[in-house]
């Protein structure tokens, strides 16, 4: 396999990551918009960012916390 294939699969695999986060953030409570702002960073902890709602920080405030 080339380095352009391996490329290409690191990345297909990355959004499918962050697909899968994004998901998990928005069945959290989060909204769409900014589910899809903390999956794309690698730096924010989804279970931290989960554990906020469910201790019940409105997601708002969450999101300001987490960025």
């Amino acid at each position: 396999m080339g380095e352009t294939e391996l490329q290409i699969l690191e990345e297909t695999e990355q959004m499918q990551i962050e697909l899968w986060r994004s998901e998990e953030l928005e069945r959290a409570g989060y909204s769409h918009r900014a589910a899809g702002r903390l999956a794309a960073r690698q730096d924010i902890d989804l279970h931290l960012a989960v554990r906020l709602l469910e201790r019940g920080c409105p997601p708002d405030l969450a999101l300001r916390i987490l960025l």
